[in-house]
This record gives structure tokens, C-alpha cells and sequence, in this order.
């Protein structure tokens, strides 16, 4: 099936005209309190996500929705959190792309850090892509895409999107 770039550009602009905001409109949100993902191993998770990542480690409790599942957070910065459940017994199946899932998740971490933690990848035989000089792609280990940007918050690739 052939895709019509041509069409997919002017629907973009079209979009761009009757939904954007100009940059510094007031939000109703405070910002992100946590995003969850779910996991298959909690000490494997806090292995990658605090061991290879560096992102401490910050509270771990039972979910409140799942007697025996674990909820817990770690630090992403800028008051931002990282949460994960696991929900034993529920033999879920692998990570999937799904229309309303996850994509990815784009952390922003300054240049010197970008570096540091590419060689932490590279020391845990992390499979990754760098694009454009400052985005490193990679999966956790229950195959969810993350992205180590060296992009300052609301930039992203010299264009301001915030």
C-alpha cells in the first residue's frame, strides 16, 4: 500500500493551524507525577532502570488494585517519576506496539550524562541506535523503547516544542 506523504503533510497543516497553541498557553496540568509500565521481574527492572540508568530507586509497596503486585518509582528528574508494576500470575504476554500503547519514552539527560550513560549501555550489552547525534534508542528489558535525549527539556532537535 503506498502512502501519500503529500496528503499526510497538508492534513499536518491543517492541524497545525486549527489546534496549535502558541508556545507558553496555560496548561491545566502540573506535570507528569509518574508513568507506569508493567514489568515481568521487579530486581531485574531495578537492576537496569537504577543500575545501568542511574534513576534512584525511590519507593516500592504493594499496588493497591492487585493484592501481591508490586508498585514502585524511580527518579527521573525534575520532579518526574518512572513507575512499574509486576502482576504475578497473570502471564502476560511480551511487549507489544499496540494502537493506544507505548511508542516510547524520551528521558532528557544533559550531553555529558548522554555519554556516560551510553557507555554504561555499551558495558551491560545493551543493543541501541544513536539518531541524529543525540537521541540513543534502546529497550528495557521487557522490550519497551526508551530514548536517552541530549536535548535540553522542551527542545528537541534545535526546535523548540515547548
Amino acid at each position: 500500500m503506498a502512502i501519500d506523504l503529500e496528503a499526510i503533510a497538508a492534513e499536518r497543516s491543517r492541524i497545525r493551524d486549527e489546534f496549535l497553541h502558541a508556545t507558553g498557553s496555560p496548561t491545566s496540568a502540573r506535570g507528569l507525577h509518574h508513568f507506569a509500565l508493567i514489568c515481568s521481574d521487579v530486581r531485574r527492572t531495578i537492576s537496569f532502570y537504577q543500575g545501568v540508568l542511574e534513576f534512584p530507586l525511590t519507593e516500592i509497596f504493594e499496588n493497591r488494585d492487585y493484592p501481591g503486585s508490586n508498585h514502585f518509582f524511580f527518579d527521573i528528574g525534575n520532579g518526574n517519576l518512572l513507575a512499574f508494576f509486576d502482576l504475578p500470575g497473570l502471564d502476560l504476554g511480551p511487549y507489544a506496539e499496540v494502537l493506544g500503547g507505548l511508542h516510547h519514552l524520551a528521558i532528557s539527560v544533559t550531553p555529558e550524562r548522554w555519554e556516560h550513560l551510553r557507555g554504561k549501555l555499551d558495558g551491560a550489552g545493551v543493543e541501541y541506535a544513536v539518531e541524529s547525534g543525540s537521541s540513543i534508542y534502546f529497550r528495557d528489558p521487557d522490550g519497551a523503547r526508551l530514548e536517552l535525549l541530549a536535548d535540553p527539556l522542551g527542545e528537541m532537535y534545535g526546535a523548540k516544542v515547548l
